[in-house]
């Protein structure tokens, strides 16, 4: 009990204001948020919140960092199971960017502001995320070709295309477009297509 009550105490002001940025983003849009009213929230004064984060657009960044981290863990834990072939691999990638994709949207229904946000300010961000997910894309790759699933000369470039490609699935504010249903569909069509392009002839 008394280590409990510790680490209570050892909670990281940082993290407390990251949940309230997150949850005010969520009701009021990135926008329509203040430092003043994500203080409030965090129960601290305004001028405390500065010493953590210099402007709302670096909390917005952090809660982007958070989320994309938190996303590739899933990825990569899906991607990684030995009992999967490479073919299946990539099908539950992209299935998972999709699902990553709509959960985010589900969770925020004003996600869209944030993602502007720092696709215009922070794009060191958006390139770091990109070629992570490019990294998994080419492991998968460099698994079929090392298992004979797959025959592909440039496996760097390769991925990188094949990430371009699944820009649809990617980007939560796309979801709006379809229901959960058609995307799916339209995602398993897509690796089809992928994988009858990656296989050995």
């Amino acid at each position: 009990m008394k280590n409990a009550a510790l680490q209570l105490n050892k909670v990281n002001p940082a993290d407390i204001i990251l949940e309230a940025a997150v949850n005010r983003f969520s009701e009021y849009g990135y926008n329509k948020t203040t430092m003043a009213e994500i203080a409030k929230d965090a129960g601290m004064s305004a001028a405390n919140i500065y010493r953590y984060y210099k402007n709302k657009e670096e909390i917005a960044a952090a809660c982007a960092k958070d989320c994309m981290c938190e996303r590739l863990d899933i990825l990569k834990s899906v991607i990684r199971d030995r009992n999967l072939t490479a073919a299946e691999k990539l099908e539950k990638y992209v299935l998972g960017t999709l699902h990553a994709s709509q959960k985010m949207l589900s969770e925020n229904k004003k996600i869209d502001e944030v993602v502007m946000e720092i696709t215009k300010n922070r794009s060191d961000l958006v390139h770091n995320k990109i070629n992570n997910e490019n990294a998994l894309i080419t492991e998968i790759i460099a698994y079929g070709n090392q298992t004979g699933e797959f025959d592909v000369d440039d496996v760097i470039d390769t991925a990188a295309a094949i990430h371009s490609m699944l820009v649809l699935f990617d980007v939560p504010m796309f979801t709006h477009l379809f229901t959960k249903e058609e995307f799916e569909k339209k995602a398993l069509s897509a690796v089809k297509l992928l994988i009858t392009g990656l296989k050995k002839r």
